[in-house]
């Protein structure tokens, strides 16, 4: 008989906002994910490489190393990584739709519907993952 638990879905979370690193990663790890944080793109693409995520949410707006910089090394490394770029930038819709990203959700966020996308990415067989990113096209009904 099989005792173990099944593994938990496995978030990388990056933002500068300390405040949206810990409130939005607690209510997170209530939902079931294990989450790794991180304060700026930097430090997204060393924890990610050491602890690879199913799904990362990615804020654009980051010291050091930003968030379509981000983007691109995270997705160079794994490209089927479903990345939810979270934004309080109205206007990154367009560069989104053109890098692939898997949605963009504005700030201030709707956490069920947050929560919903990501269960439907994580849930997303590999053959729709490389269509939408060899699509280049979000999911738009996530879109906020």
């Amino acid at each position: 008989m099989n005792t173990s638990k099944p593994s938990q879905p496995r978030v990388l979370l990056a933002d500068d906002d300390r405040s949206v690193l810990e409130a939005l990663g607690a209510v997170l790890e209530s939902e079931g994910f294990e989450v790794i944080r991180a304060a700026n793109g930097h430090e997204a693409v060393e924890k990610f490489r050491a602890h690879r995520a199913d799904i990362a949410l990615l804020d654009l707006n980051m010291p050091v190393k930003g968030g379509w910089d981000t983007f691109e090394r995270l997705t160079s490394i794994d490209p089927l990584l479903p990345v939810i770029v979270i934004t309080a930038r109205p206007d990154a819709y367009p560069a989104a739709r053109a890098a692939g990203v898997a949605a963009l959700m504005q700030k201030p966020l709707d956490i069920p519907v947050l929560l919903e996308a990501m269960r439907y990415f994580l849930a997303q067989p590999a053959e729709q993952r490389l269509s939408r990113v060899t699509s280049r096209q979000p999911q738009t009904h996530y879109l906020g």
